[in-house]
């Protein structure tokens, strides 16, 4: 129960009136229709207290934030924003292409502005740090400063130390800094949370341990796909936000929501779902059919890293380009030579003298491309702009998913039964596709995501090919992914995207000196 005292709402145990549990600080009583009514600042605690008490209060961030940046919420982001303002430990499990990083990005920037939370910490995949963390702050939150925590031990140390609002890093550099930044946060940001869905392991202990020991910090976990492998996937992310509806043990939960037939072998229980839901909790979920403000087609970056072999095999073909362009022997053939072989390279690649090709290690490429496919968590289309590229990709893909390859050598007969089984089956999962061979005719609407794993140099096959999932019969936004690795590739997928021409793009680069 409560009562108003000394200018303060104050909250009683019912079974000891005499024990107060929590106190609101309230304006000067005022009169209004012969009662007397009392003020409560409109913060998220006050909310969430008012809340408790059975008081319908409205989220703060609807009345009092400016929504800065280029773009204005949409409903749902609007109402996870305020969902997570709400909740000190949560988990947000809207789909891919939802906007969860801006949903997130404003309820923490709001807590700032508030004095709730001083620091942010963010824990995204590898390739998403620059390109979509640290760009959604740069251009969008003009006011606050973020940090990248990436490179060496030593590197990562001197980074944390700097002054920064946010501080961003990858799932595994988490536990180069754990012991550096204890107590250090107020708020952690865990994007695709369910890298930590397995409680044995050391990714998942490390960072338990450290909310243990920081248990005044909020904790939002992101993830559109919490259980990618089997319904136990949960138990660890429910563990993580203090679900009160979460079994003690991982055994617990596992009898619940699978059941054994056979020695080794278990299944889902029918009813794995609704006790994943529930246990799930508290938690806040937009799918992108439900999302009807969104655009028809959403674009994300993925940034990575090339290995130590593709960035030798890169500087050698710069080099080259170079002395060609200083003795003016380049030509616009030459050039787009040129940047066919740059981007070989970066999609892993290379030809040696006599034509032969020559594979290049470019893991962290394809993880940039599993990551997406666990984040979608429905059908996948995935071009590459090389037929080399196809079965190195079916070989990796393969290992997870379901998959099959679309190329000029697959007779018309066997794409057909592909593209019917892609669009009606459970199987193929993961469509791996050469963009020329599907870029007229085909409706693809069973995935809504596509992957390109390198750039192409034709406008009309891009925008045809990305028009395969954009077909009448469609029920969801479209979600289109550009892995990219430097310079020159960054610059294809802007011209792709503008439709503009290709020629001149390695020279403009080369007198911008960022080539």
């Amino acid at each position: 129960m409560y009562v108003v005292k000394n200018q303060k709402v104050v909250v009683l145990d019912v079974a000891n009136p005499h024990r107060v549990l929590n106190s609101i600080p309230t304006a000067k009583p005022f009169k209004l229709k012969g009662k007397y009514f009392v003020g409560v600042p409109h913060r998220p605690d006050e909310v969430r207290v008012l809340r408790n008490l059975g008081i319908p209060a409205p989220a703060s961030i609807s009345y009092h934030y400016d929504w800065p940046g280029r773009f204005k919420p949409f409903a749902h982001q609007h109402k996870t924003a305020a969902f997570l303002t709400l909740h000190r430990k949560c988990i947000v499990l809207n789909e891919i292409g939802t906007g969860k990083t801006l949903s997130a990005l404003w309820a923490a920037d709001y807590l700032l502005e508030v004095g709730a939370v001083k620091k942010v910490l963010i824990m995204s995949p590898l390739s998403t740090l620059e390109r979509v963390w640290g760009d959604a702050i740069f251009l969008g939150f003009p006011k606050r400063r973020h940090v990248v925590l990436h490179g060496t031990a030593a590197k990562r140390s001197k980074l944390l130390r700097t002054d920064a609002n946010f501080y961003i890093i990858n799932h595994d550099g988490f536990r180069i800094i754990a012991d550096e930044a204890d107590g250090m946060f107020d708020l952690i940001i865990v994007d695709e949370a369910a890298v930590l869905r397995n409680p044995s392991t050391s990714r998942f202990k490390a960072f338990n341990q450290f909310m243990r020991t920081n248990g005044h910090a909020r904790l939002w976990l992101m993830t559109g796909t919490p259980t990618p492998n089997e319904p136990t996937d949960a138990w660890a992310l429910a563990k993580l936000i203090d679900s009160p509806n979460v079994p003690k043990t991982y055994g617990m939960f596992k009898n619940q929501v699978m059941i054994k037939i056979s020695q080794y072998a278990w299944a889902p229980r029918p009813e794995a779902t609704d006790i994943v839901l529930q246990t799930l909790q508290p938690a806040v979920r937009y799918t992108r059919d439900e999302c009807f403000d969104l655009p028809p087609t959403t674009e994300q970056r993925r940034q990575v890293k090339m290995t130590a072999e593709q960035t030798e095999a890169y500087k050698i073909m710069v080099k080259e380009l170079v002395v060609e362009t200083k003795q003016k022997t380049i030509t616009a053939a030459n050039e787009a030579i040129k940047m066919q072989k740059l981007v070989q390279i970066a999609c892993g690649i290379a030809y040696a003298e006599n034509g032969e090709e020559v594979q290049l290690d470019c893991k962290p490429r394809i993880a940039a491309v599993r990551e997406v496919i666990e984040e979608a968590g429905q059908k996948i289309i995935v071009f590459a702009p090389l037929t080399s590229i196809l079965g190195m990709l079916d070989r990796e893909l393969s290992k997870h998913w379901s998959t099959a390859i679309i190329n000029g050598a697959v007779p018309a007969a066997k794409r057909n039964a592909i593209f019917r089984a892609f669009q009606e089956d459970a199987d193929p999962r993961v469509l791996i596709a050469h963009p020329a061979t599907m870029s007229h005719g085909l409706t693809l609407t069973a995935a809504s995501t596509i992957i390109w794993y390198g750039p192409i140099t034709s406008n009309e096959v891009y925008v045809q090919a990305n028009g395969r999932i954009e077909r009448v019969g469609k029920t969801q936004s479209s979600n289109v992914v550009h892995i990219q690795a430097c310079e020159v590739e960054a610059l294809m997928y802007s011209r792709l995207r503008k439709k503009q021409k290709m020629q001149g793009l390695l020279l403009d680069l080369i007198k911008n000196g960022t080539l």
